[in-house]
């Protein structure tokens, strides 16, 4: 049984909103430049609907086979949806990826991009991208090591039909993460790519303030898992 002085899911996204608004002008933007990504891995159907109804219309997901169960039939109810990729992608699901979402954030080495270039051209779809970065270089984390961004990114930019819309990052959990965004907007800045996928449920303030152009929140808005 839920606890009546809990918070709706409507109004917990109403205050995430209103910190992003207000950290996107403390950083001299405004709520606009910042999209609230909800990340809906392992949430009931109940919470999904929820967020629907509260008009939450951009997803993230880390596995393709359970986005598909998910969100495919939910399609035709829901023609403004966007689906975002923010989890790791085998190059054998590529094809179902492509076909499903609307962004995949998670392009980090050269045979995914060849499998993903494929799955474009059979499927005639073309999701926007983003490289990840392993800011922290961390040895068990995805990611384009920094160093090597600038190249990555030219390469996949001559590839790709689309180029590269954005770069993103989940910082290591023992470190400050403004380290971590400051260093994903220089990045940026040096490989000519406009967007930040950086934030998470803790941190998407200090994101949005440090120029996020989309934050990855979870638990923030969806409230504990259930079982």
């Amino acid at each position: 049984m839920s606890n009546p002085s809990t918070p709706t899911l409507a109004a917990r996204r109403a205050a995430i909103l209103e910190d992003i608004a207000s950290a996107a002008k403390a950083g001299g933007r405004t709520s606009a430049d910042v999209t609230l990504v909800a990340v809906s891995k392992m949430q009931p159907e109940t919470r999904i609907e929820e967020a629907l109804a509260a008009g939450q219309l951009v997803f993230g997901e880390n596995r393709v086979q359970e986005a598909i169960t998910r969100w495919q039939h939910r399609r035709a109810a829901h023609p403004d949806l966007e689906l975002r990729l923010v989890g790791p992608l085998q190059t054998n699901k590529a094809e179902d990826a492509v076909a499903l979402f609307d962004v995949i954030e998670t392009l980090d080495r050269e045979k995914l991009a060849r499998a993903i270039l494929k799955a474009m051209e059979k499927t005639g779809r073309t999701p926007r991208l983003y490289v990840q970065v392993n800011t922290g270089e961390e040895p068990q984390k995805a990611g384009i090591t920094p160093k090597n961004v600038p190249a990555f990114v030219a390469e996949m930019r001559a590839a790709m039909p689309q180029g590269i819309e954005g770069l993103m990052c989940i910082p290591p959990v023992d470190e400050p993460a403004s380290l971590h965004f400051a260093l994903l907007a220089k990045l940026a800045k040096a490989a000519g790519v406009e967007k930040l996928s950086m934030g998470m449920s803790a941190d998407y303030a200090l994101a949005a303030r440090m120029g996020a152009t989309s934050v990855r929140v979870g638990s923030a808005l969806f409230g504990a898992r259930e079982g």
